[in-house]
């Protein structure tokens, strides 16, 4: 298969004292597209490294010190090949024609970021709510949701490699909120943010996740992002 047919895709895993990391790498070792480059980027975990172990000869492993989810995807990001660059969070899965679906939507519209639907998983990989991702009607609607949650799930997203070169990394300063904010510069850039309505993902929520754990710390920086976002917003608003 020529890879002029099939552009090589780099997926970014994130890693962090996940004990599900083992389920969220075979995912996408388990993808039925044929060009894929797998990173796994270790941000100073201290557990469940050797669920890594059976993957290890198949999969890119990088460590690095602690820094957060932002400097783990920013590192993956400078190590990726890929014409098109996916983020999985470690406990969560891809649907064995993820990236091939994605892939070719992309390819279709000459797009340079997407996200889709997604179902919810507990613990145990039951799904416990089914197509979950906020529909809008039109790119205002979503602008003004942005105001007050952030409707685009990162383990669904794929980028084209050149996106950081037209709006830079992710944000290393933020705990919580490194994707609300990229996805808020993406808007203002006017790039076009393509949703793809079809469920791709498995978004696992669990007692151990951060969303969950330091949620307090979450709404506090989301609220400073948006607000410090929030006259450009308010402005791109004004032009659609």
């Amino acid at each position: 298969m020529a890879n002029e047919s099939y552009p090589l895709v780099s997926v970014i895993i994130p890693f962090y004292n996940c004990p599900y990391i083992d389920q969220s790498v075979a995912s996408v070792l388990n993808q039925t597209y044929p060009n894929i480059e797998t990173i796994v980027v270790d941000d100073g975990s201290t557990f469940h490294q050797n669920k890594l172990a059976p993957f290890r000869s198949r999969i890119h492993y990088f460590g690095k010190a602690n820094g957060g989810t932002g400097s783990a995807m920013n590192y993956g990001l400078r190590a990726a090949s890929g014409k098109y660059r996916v983020w999985l969070s470690s406990d969560d899965l891809m649907y064995p024609h993820k990236i091939a679906r994605q892939v070719a939507y992309m390819e279709e519209r000459q797009a340079l970021i997407s996200c889709t639907d997604f179902h919810l998983i507990d613990a145990d990989n039951r799904i416990t709510m089914r197509a979950l991702a906020v529909k809008f009607p039109s790119l205002r609607k979503l602008i003004e949701a942005l105001f007050t949650f952030c409707p685009i799930n990162g383990s669904t997203v794929m980028m084209h490699r050149s996106l950081t070169e037209k709006i830079g990394y992710f944000n290393e300063a933020l705990a919580c909120t490194q994707d609300y904010e990229y996805w808020l510069r993406v808007h203002l850039a006017r790039i076009d943010f393509y949703y793809m309505n079809e469920v791709l993902t498995l978004y696992r929520w669990h007692e151990g996740m951060g969303s969950v754990q330091k949620k307090a710390a979450v709404d506090y920086e989301f609220n400073l992002v948006r607000d410090q976002y929030a006259p450009q917003m308010r402005a791109l608003l004004n032009l659609l």
